[in-house]
């Protein structure tokens, strides 16, 4: 008896701990990408879109990757893991004011050349994130079109897709339901101790 009862504990200290995720899709808009054969990186980006939140300047998004370590710059490739992404918000809105996310590139990055119909070059970053605080993401910076000539060291970012998720504390109740199932047990156990009497 005294085993099912140190378990319900346990379990109702347990629960209150538990936490969810959820996921944030996060809008940017702006800035200069600018890369070489040491990797890429984007400065003066403006967060436009933060999950139901939308404006003009919500915050930044900076990042920079690792080197390439196939293909280039100008016709795609693979770059290595690290680097660094930062998200801070200004507190428009509603949303954060401070360093929303703040991590690197978890593993290798896609940099995609994709030509159009019209002639026009496209490229497009993709990868996984993972926050300093274990948080995990995937981006793709999209969108950054060259015109009819390749990437040339620089080009303006038009836009980027981020989506975050975020682990949030989970609501009281589960710290109710832990508190009840601590009162249950304590009330089977002094009925069981009072029936042996």
């Amino acid at each position: 008896m005294f085993r099912k009862v140190a378990w319900l504990g346990i379990l109702a200290f347990a629960l209150p701990l538990a936490a969810f995720a959820n996921e944030i899709g996060l809008v940017n808009a702006g800035g200069v990408v600018i890369g070489n054969a040491g990797g890429l990186a984007l400065a003066g980006s403006t967060l436009i879109k933060y999950g139901t939140a939308v404006g003009t300047n919500l915050g930044s998004l900076t990042f920079t990757t690792g080197a390439f370590t196939s293909g280039d710059i100008q016709n795609g490739g693979t770059l290595a893991p690290g680097g660094n992404f930062v998200i801070t918000g200004n507190g428009t809105n509603g949303v954060p004011n401070g360093v929303i996310f703040n991590g690197t590139f978890s593993g290798p990055l896609t940099w995609s050349l994709i030509t159009l119909k019209d002639g026009t070059n496209q490229y497009t970053l993709t990868g996984a994130l993972v926050a300093m605080n274990g948080e995990v993401g995937a981006t793709a910076q999209l969108t950054v079109n060259t015109g009819a000539s390749l990437f040339s060291g620089s080009a303006q970012l038009a836009s980027g897709d981020t989506f975050l998720n975020i682990t949030v504390p989970e609501p009281g109740t589960l710290s109710l339901l832990g508190t009840g199932l601590i009162g249950v047990a304590g009330y089977i156990r002094r009925k069981r101790s009072a029936s042996h009497l």
